[in-house]
């Protein structure tokens, strides 16, 4: 258990549950859906967990790289998709840290859940301001291997919180949890409360407003995706920046290569960086 503290705002990660956070806090407020890292047993409960090495679903578990196919373990329950990637249900270990950062990382070598070889790193760094993220991969495999990062957070849904943001592009929904089309879109700018939303926005330009009663937050990034999930039923709201449509693996298998999907292909030794702020303030 790793806890960071820097003027308002405490946050405590647990690298054995997927390098995940815990919790985030401003004056004992979360910002983040929050357990103490002591308490907390599935990073799927956690404040936030890393997506690696890609986000959302492969769908029906069925990597096609290169011509050949890989089946992949379906991770999560009942759900016939691999699904986020293989971090998330991985032990990190910490490479460094002290009062306000911390560095984890995770060396894959293949199985069932990936094919193929990498290391990854995830560094925090908590300032009064916020929380700011680098999550990095190394192709470790002998041949070019396919890419993607991200983060899942969850914010704390208060009564009145708003969200906003401008996108270019939304990926329509099948009843499978699987993206069916592109249709051009603004953005958003709703109440959370009663909103239904489980989508892939493309064209994002890297930033999200967050505002409630308590607290302003605004997550910045420098990937152009943005997945956002949240129902009336649910108390947070999921803001995932990632770097490449839901199923993009896929879909461009499936001959999908008219659309900018986002996919990174790693040469052997390659490195793919990302990065994500969540910024804090008190409302005004």
């Amino acid at each position: 258990m790793i806890e960071l503290q820097a003027g308002r705002l405490r946050c405590e990660l647990h690298p054995g549950l997927g390098g995940s956070i815990a919790g985030l806090w401003m004056d004992g407020q979360p910002v983040l859906r929050s357990t103490p890292a002591a308490q907390l047993t599935n990073a799927r409960l956690s404040g936030c967990y890393p997506l690696v090495p890609f986000s959302n679903r492969i769908a029906h578990a069925q990597l096609v790289w290169q011509g050949t196919q890989h089946p992949l373990v379906r991770n999560n329950g009942d759900e016939p998709h691999a699904i986020h990637g293989v971090g998330w249900q991985r032990p990190w270990s910490v490479l460094d840290q002290d009062a306000t950062t911390a560095m984890l990382a995770y060396e894959h070598r293949p199985d069932s859940g990936w094919p193929f070889a990498f290391d990854c790193s995830d560094t925090f760094r908590l300032t009064p301001g916020g929380l700011e993220l680098t999550l990095a991969i190394t192709n470790q495999a002998p041949l070019p291997a396919p890419a993607g990062l991200g983060w899942h957070p969850y914010f704390t849904k208060r009564p009145g919180s708003r969200i906003a943001f401008r996108a270019g592009g939304r990926w329509e929904m099948g009843p499978d949890k699987l993206p069916t089309g592109r249709v051009p879109t603004g953005g958003l700018d709703a109440e959370c409360e009663t909103l239904d939303v489980d989508h892939c926005f493309d064209g994002w330009d890297g930033v999200v407003q967050l505002r409630d009663a308590v607290m302003q937050v605004r997550v910045r990034s420098d990937l152009t995706r943005l997945v956002v999930f949240t129902n009336a039923t649910r108390p947070f709201v999921a803001i995932e920046p990632v770097s490449h449509v839901n199923n993009a693996m896929q879909l461009q298998a499936g001959g999908a290569a008219g659309e900018d999907l986002g996919i990174r292909v790693l040469q052997p030794g390659e490195t793919m960086v990302a990065q994500m702020a969540i910024e804090v303030e008190p409302a005004r």
